[in-house]
Parts: C-alpha cells; sequence; structure tokens
C-alpha cells in the first residue's frame, strides 16, 4: 500500500461513486484523470483543506499528480496507474459503468504504457 493511497482511495470514490462522472486528458505524455478539488477530498475525509495542501505538495514531488493554476490536479502516469489500480481493486463494476468496460479495459491493460517512448 502506498502511503498516497488513502487520497486516491478518497478521489476514486467521489469520481466514481460521488459525481459519477470522469474527465481523461490525452496527451503525448499520457493518459490522466482530473482529480476531484483539494477542499472536495478534504471534506470526504473529514479533515481541514489545510491538511491536504502538503499531500499533495508531497504527491506532486512523488510524480503522482501535477497541479496547474485554474486549471485544476490531474493524474501523471504514474497516478494514473495507481488510481486505475484501486478502481480495479475496489470498485471494478462502477469504473466499468462509469467509464464503460472498453475504455476501463483499455486503460487497465495499458499497465506502464501511458508514458510514451
Amino acid at each position: 500500500m502506498s502511503r498516497h493511497d488513502d487520497i486516491f482511495e478518497a478521489a476514486a470514490r467521489i469520481l466514481l461513486l460521488e459525481d459519477g462522472c470522469i474527465t481523461l486528458s490525452f496527451s503525448p505524455e499520457g493518459v490522466s484523470f482530473r482529480f476531484p478539488t483539494t477542499r472536495k477530498l478534504a471534506e470526504h475525509l473529514g479533515i481541514p483543506h489545510y491538511y491536504v495542501l502538503p499531500r499533495f505538495g508531497e504527491m506532486e514531488r512523488d510524480g503522482l499528480i501535477r497541479r496547474i493554476e485554474r486549471v485544476g490536479i490531474s493524474t501523471t502516469a504514474a497516478g494514473t496507474e495507481r488510481l486505475l489500480s484501486i478502481m480495479a481493486e475496489h470498485y471494478p463494476e462502477r469504473a466499468e459503468e462509469v467509464l464503460g468496460a472498453a475504455v476501463f479495459s483499455v486503460l487497465r491493460g495499458q499497465g506502464r504504457g501511458y508514458e510514451r517512448g
């Protein structure tokens, strides 16, 4: 279990169970998921917002997410892999409903293939 799995678990629950909507982005660097806001994650985790901000800094330094001012937070290739792993482990049926079975299957089958090269 990764030290950031609580954040990824909360993100998966929000995206799949609360929002029922996922935004994917495709670029030369790979596939990325748009993360819920830090405030929404803090609320979901039952902690103050200012506790989540340093965690996102750690996740960014660990190469799992990228934060872009006025755009939001999205996963990197490694973060996409971690989020998909948690979705597959804990919420496979719901992930198939939200993403579509074919898309979820293709994304899961890519493994480290998210990174171009």
